[in-house]
């Protein structure tokens, strides 16, 4: 059974989505993986990335926000976690 570290919970303010990053670590060893779940509603999506995906997806998201009034700060409420 895989260990999962939450990292962050974000909550979305226009549409209330919930956005959940874990850290997935099988026990058999491996490469660590990014688990997202967003829940809208009733309906969740999850996925797994590596940390190569995390991080291009990660900096063109920053590349985007940064090019928006308010980017810098963001408008996104972190529920729990370190993040």
């Amino acid at each position: 059974m895989p260990r999962i570290q939450p990292l962050t919970h974000l909550r979305v303010p226009l549409g209330g989505q919930e956005i959940e990053l874990q850290q997935l670590d099988h026990e058999a060893g491996g490469m660590s993986l990014l688990r997202t779940r967003i829940r809208e509603k009733s309906r969740f999506t999850v996925f797994d990335i590596d940390p190569a995906t995390a991080r291009a997806w990660g900096e063109a998201l920053l590349a985007w926000a940064g090019t928006q009034p308010g980017g810098e700060a963001g408008d996104s409420e972190v529920v729990a976690g370190n993040g």
